[in-house]
């Protein structure tokens, strides 16, 4: 989630994040120990970018370390929204609010203090319910919380985003070497992505059907960058991840983690810096 405290709007600088061109280098005002959460100051635009780690947008015990290998199942609570963002809320401007795969991992979810059921949790006797169900719970408890405050910054959903994983997925060997963009009717769309975009469409579709007749609603804007995603197999890190070793030869290449979610900078993503200041200005 991305979160910007504006006061002279008319004078931002053309592109608010980190990217291959600025007109300021901004300066970092917080992290936290693990970098997930930061925040920078543009100083003479009196304006302030904030980074807010809230991977599920609920309540959520993780219990992975940074390779992303778990001790146990996350607990993730349907019903009680991650203050690390809600706190903030007030503060802001514009927000832009996002979901991801985080979403796909194995969970076990609770709502009203009780366990409800689990996504692929082997050996727990627990109801599949699956990670449509989770989404679509979490995005009408955000846009639910949304319509109900008080304050009215203006929200950019921003869609789903795939990845590009061939041959396997992160963690058995899965890979992106291709060079050039899909051609036209080239990518697969696969269950995930046609799952997590339909229920984003719908839940969003809801909320500005609840909104509509308020002036709230031009408050509420669909940021849709996945036509523009997954046009680009050839726009991620790869092997090339930092700061993990990259094989340097054919030979060790099998036994590089490739990463193939994450986007390289400058890429593919610095279009969404563009939209951002379309939808913003606009």
């Amino acid at each position: 989630m991305f979160g910007w405290e504006k006061s002279q709007l008319q004078r931002l600088p053309p592109v608010p994040f980190p990217c291959s061109f600025k007109v300021e280098e901004p300066v970092e005002v917080y992290h936290d120990k693990e970098f997930k959460n930061r925040r920078w100051h543009f100083q003479s635009y009196n304006f302030t970018v904030s980074l807010v780690w809230a991977p599920f947008l609920i309540k959520s015990d993780v219990f992975e370390n940074e390779n992303g290998v778990s001790t146990s199942e996350i607990q993730l609570h349907l019903d009680i929204l991650d203050a690390s963002w809600t706190s903030q809320y007030e503060s802001f401007d514009y927000i832009i609010i996002s979901g991801g795969q985080w979403f796909l991992k194995r969970a076990v979810y609770w709502e009203n203090g009780a366990v409800v059921g689990c996504h692929y949790c082997q050996n727990k006797n627990l109801i599949e319910l699956g990670f449509e169900h989770l989404y679509r719970k979490t995005l009408q408890k955000v846009f639910s919380f949304i319509i109900s405050s008080k304050h009215k910054p203006v929200i950019f959903f921003r869609t789903w985003s795939t990845d590009h994983f061939e041959n396997g997925e992160w963690f058995n060997g899965g890979s992106c070497n291709r060079v050039a963009p899909y051609k036209k009717r080239e990518y697969r769309e696969g269950y995930n992505e046609r799952v997590m975009r339909g229920t984003e469409l719908k839940e969003f579709n809801k909320a500005e059907a609840t909104l509509r007749g308020s002036r709230d609603l031009k408050r509420l804007k669909l940021m849709d960058t996945y036509g523009l995603s997954y046009l680009r197999p050839d726009g991620h890190v790869g092997p090339y991840r930092t700061p993990y070793p990259f094989a340097k030869d054919r030979k060790n290449a099998v036994s590089v983690q490739n990463d193939c979610l994450h986007w390289c900078v400058p890429g593919p993503i610095d279009v969404w810096n563009d939209l951002v200041m379309k939808m913003a200005l606009d």
